[in-house]
């Protein structure tokens, strides 16, 4: 199924019959509508202007279309912020009043907003909660997006201290558990407690914790009171959110993501590419400018496959050059396609694109669409109708879910952990997860995103990168499924509380392996020394610990040269359960995963460098991200009903197997 993101308000009223036509004949089927739309459906407090929407919903409808509203509550109006002006968030890096002008400029806490929100909310639902030709919700829009999450104003600052008081209890116990005696910041009462932000120098790690999952708490409250409002009204209709990178939320997406029926993803590969390997050389980042790495969509797609109850969604898929990132190439040609395809491959329901059409004015008229600004078909255009063709002969199993055996384990403390305390500047969570994710897929195997309240039991094995912040419900979780379980440095290394784990680091992880972090060094990443596995050397840099090691232990890797002794242990495997004590190399990791899923039973396909495979339902899904044609070798008995062995750039092969 496809789909297309549209702006009826942009347009004269003429072009939206003759739009929906276009839009049919392509082979799009759904189209998203109204999130930015406030100021035209109340010009003015009060006066409701519906009749154009209702006008455009129509003309959709009459070319069989089916629409999704979107709630505009990211774009509060002009008139509503200069009445309640203290809708606007505080800078929490300078302290600032954050401006009207863009979008996302409201706070959380605010409840004037809130109630707003809700009030224009239920107007929409009022309306459309039983019309035929709407066939689902989008609230809001990429909730959090631009560092909106957090927010320094006096009604933050209030409900962080209600917060903190029901969280503690007493104000004994919260100085107790953030160490408030160190450099004299014991606070006498809540109402005294301060937002942990613009300080002379670093605020305490345990307040900054605190802070962060107070501010995720008041997004997923504001997020459910609008679930909660649409579902009133539009009891037929469905509920779904256009989820941005989980890096960039700061809120709990697992949380965030719980009532929604499912979970939508604006996928950008080329822009997100560019920010991600912003710090990185050319001769790294060149090869993958105008395609994306070929792990880095798939990643963002497994994340949000694991956050969402059934198939995701993706509400915007980048269709040309975008005009947000620091550089904004075009795509190869065939890059939309694969794009899609690879989304369809990890679990997706339906790709919307973004947009119909390049807008000639305002922010984001530097971004493309399927059609250009004069109304011509832009580049794009001419995949999206090759995906129409290739979707009508080939039976894509949108109502099966990705099968894996393989999960890596998540939570949004271990990036607020590793944010709020670097230790070492070069240590970035996601990266460090990417790396990981990227070794495996490397290997062929599907990968599964899921938290610690998830069900472990379908694992062979689980592998958590990073878990600073570890509870005995996990502890008691890992004994008790049959999953080899691989753990990153830092992994319970911190208490609930942010305080160093009073055994030593890994903490609680003590109870499944009996290892000692005894010291901690970062180092550049420049000045990489060696491990040693396998009777093979790789490089290793960023973060190393010092073990001390128990009983009965494997020792699988090494350290060689620098701080540690020649042939101190680095690697560590008890029973169902390894420590990985520094960060390596992609060499590494790959090298010891695929040692590692041959002891698990798991079966690792090796293809040409830029090459990935996935397995949906029946299908089988190849992708070349390469500029030059790869073969890779399918079962005898593979039945193509895409591409072949031989595959061309940026092409994609698919395939079943005839089991007759």
């Amino acid at each position: 199924m496809l789909g297309v993101c549209y702006y009826p308000e942009h347009w004269p009223e003429l072009m939206w019959a003759n739009d929906a036509k276009e839009m049919r004949e392509l082979g799009l089927k759904y189209v998203r509508i109204g999130e930015f739309a406030w100021s035209r459906f109340e010009a003015s407090e009060g006066v409701i202007t519906f009749e154009w929407l209702d006008r455009a919903i129509a003309a959709l409808a009459k070319e069989g279309l089916k629409v999704i509203l979107g709630t505009p509550t990211a774009t509060p109006p002009k008139w509503l912020i200069d009445k309640y002006p203290s809708i606007l968030p505080i800078d929490v890096h300078t302290g600032t009043q954050r401006g009207f002008g863009s979008r996302r400029h409201y706070d959380f806490s605010s409840p004037d907003y809130l109630r707003e929100a809700l009030r224009i909310s239920v107007l929409m639902a009022q309306r459309y909660g039983s019309n035929s030709n709407v066939i689902g919700w989008q609230t809001d829009n990429e909730i959090a997006c631009h560092d909106t999450a957090h927010s320094g104003s006096e009604h933050a600052k209030q409900a962080f201290q209600a917060w903190c008081e029901h969280r503690y209890g007493n104000i004994e116990q919260l100085n107790h558990d953030w160490g408030n005696v160190f450099w004299s910041m014991e606070y006498p009462d809540f109402s005294s407690i301060e937002l942990p932000i613009l300080a002379v120098t670093e605020t305490s790690p345990a307040h900054r914790l605190a802070y962060r999952r107070f501010s995720s708490d008041q997004v997923i409250h504001f997020h459910d009171e609008m679930i909660k409002t649409i579902r009133k009204h539009a009891k037929n209709q469905w509920v779904t959110h256009n989820f941005i990178p989980f890096v960039d939320t700061q809120t709990d997406d697992f949380a965030l993501a719980k009532n929604l029926d499912f979970v939508s993803y604006d996928n950008y590969p080329l822009g997100r590419t560019d920010l991600f390997y912003a710090n990185q050389p050319a001769a790294v980042f060149k090869p993958y400018m105008r395609t994306g790495h070929p792990d880095f969509s798939s990643y963002h797609f497994d994340q949000t496959r694991g956050i969402s109850k059934g198939n995701f969604w993706i509400m915007e898929q980048q269709p040309g050059p975008v005009n947000w990132a620091n550089h904004n190439p075009r795509p190869e040609n065939g890059m939309v396609r694969l794009w899609s395809w690879q989304a369809f491959a990890h679990g997706a329901g339906c790709v919307c694109y973004f947009r119909w059409r390049q807008a000639p004015f305002a922010q984001e008229q530097m971004h493309a669409g399927v059609k250009r600004n004069d109304n011509s078909k832009a580049r794009a255009w001419y995949e999206v109708a090759q995906m129409r063709e290739e979707l009508a002969n080939i039976p894509v199993p949108v109502g099966e879910k990705v099968q894996t055996q393989v999960a890596i384990l998540t939570h949004k403390t271990n990036q607020w952990v590793s944010e709020i305390e670097r230790q070492g500047d070069s240590y970035n969570h996601e990266q460090v997860e990417f790396e990981y994710y990227s070794a495996l897929r490397q290997l062929g195997l599907e990968v599964s995103f899921i938290s610690p309240d998830c069900d472990f039991s379908p694992f062979a094995l689980i592998v958590a990168p990073c878990q600073p912040i570890i509870d005995d419900a996990l502890i008691a979780k890992c004994q008790a499924v049959q999953a080899h379980f691989v753990f990153g440095p830092r992994s319970g290394s911190k208490t609930s509380e942010f305080n160093l784990a009073p055994n030593l680091p890994p903490g609680l992880l003590q109870q499944l392996l009996p290892v000692k972090v005894l010291s901690t060094e970062t180092i550049r990443p420049d000045c990489a020394e060696t491990l040693e596995f396998a009777n093979d050397s790789f490089q290793r840099a960023r973060w190393s610990e010092e073990l001390e090691v128990g009983e009965n232990c494997i020792i699988d890797a090494v350290y060689r040269g620098g701080v540690s002794q020649d042939g101190d242990p680095a690697v560590v495997t008890y029973k169902r359960f390894t420590y990985i004590a520094t960060l390596s190399c992609g060499d590494f990791l790959r090298c010891f995963f695929e040692r590692l899923a041959e002891k698990c039973g798991l079966t690792c396909t090796k293809l040409a460098k830029d090459m990935r495979l996935t397995r949906r339902g029946d299908l089988t899904f190849v992708f070349n991200y390469a500029g030059h044609t790869q073969a890779f070798n399918a079962p005898q008995n593979a039945e193509f009903l895409l591409g072949s062995e031989d595959l061309a750039p940026f092409d994609v092969a698919i395939y079943r197997l005839n089991l007759g």
